[in-house]
């Protein structure tokens, strides 16, 4: 299991939150088969959503982070609940790239650096709110950061990370989250910054044994931070036949009608590839229901 946990300084005015996701992203890479560097590209979006989306106001509410950096994995998303439990999907899961100029597995290779990065954020209303920013690095960490800035004007810091081992499972995986409230004294932004620079790479603070809450800690050192936050996290996938038919009603008649003609359709699920299978009566019967609710 992942833990996600969230600090705040004592003037309450800085908050950093923290994920221990190494089992989400080796959940990520049991599901896709993937490459490594693909299972570090969706890894690092699938830990950003969840760190986003964790403490969304009310329960149903959900965050999704879609990136479309044109480059050869294509579209990555990230769907978060208000817990942080996450789902993830890339477009093409076993890209292999040289490593980059420092020896790294190229994640903005893979994920592209011409494209945007989007957010949206279903919280119950009429309709979802929505924002988009052309990407910075295709890292997805500076992304995050990027979009925080200019689209929710909330100043701060990401950083994500996945270590892949020699046999190509996630050995670690995890990063933070940093947000700086309007009222914070220019004295606690550059105790921050400093904290920072001091700062390895999340992975290898994993690799060391310190738990989420000790990551979260790191970046508000000298300002008092407290634990206002400690979940339990996980790669949950909410699929469900009875959601399967739905979108299948939502195709139109035509198309059901298409598929009636097959002994048996099969509907794959993107996100924890889980096949649903229908049988040709069952999809002749959402044709009728779906006739049933058009009149």
């Amino acid at each position: 299991m992942g833990r996600i946990v969230r600090v705040i300084t004592k003037d309450a005015s800085v908050v950093c939150s923290a994920i221990d996701g190494t089992d989400i992203a080796g959940r990520i890479e049991q599901i896709n088969k993937s490459s490594a560097v693909c299972t570090a590209a969706l890894g690092r979006l699938a830990l950003g959503a969840s760190l986003m989306g964790f403490g969304l106001k009310n329960r149903d509410d959900t965050l999704t982070v879609r990136v479309d950096g044109g480059g050869p994995a294509g579209t990555l998303i990230a769907v978060s609940d208000s817990y942080g439990n996450v789902k993830a999907y890339i477009s093409h899961p076993n890209v292999e790239l040289p490593l980059n100029s420092v020896g790294k597995l190229d994640v903005g290779g893979a994920v592209g650096r011409e494209g945007t990065l989007t957010v949206i954020k279903d919280m119950g209303l009429k309709e979802p709110y929505s924002g988009q920013i052309p990407l910075v690095s295709g890292e997805i960490a500076e992304d995050i950061t990027q979009y925080l800035a200019v689209s929710e004007q909330t100043p701060g810091a990401c950083a994500l990370g996945v270590l892949i081992d020699t046999d190509l499972t996630v050995k670690c995986a995890g990063g933070f989250l940093v947000q700086v409230l309007p009222f914070a004294p220019d004295e606690a932004i550059d105790r921050i910054e400093q904290n920072l620079k001091n700062i390895t790479s999340v992975t290898a603070l994993l690799e060391k044994g310190m738990t989420a809450e000790e990551i979260a800690k790191l970046p508000l050192e000298g300002l008092e931070p407290d634990v206002l936050d400690d979940f339990e996290v996980n790669y949950v996938c909410d699929c469900s036949r009875e959601r399967t038919e739905r979108m299948l009603i939502s195709l139109g008649r035509d198309d059901l009608e298409d598929l009636a003609r097959d002994e048996v359709t099969e509907v794959k699920c993107n996100f924890c590839d889980k096949t649903y299978r229908f049988t040709s009566e069952e999809i002749k019967a959402l044709i009728k229901e779906s006739k049933n609710k058009d009149e």
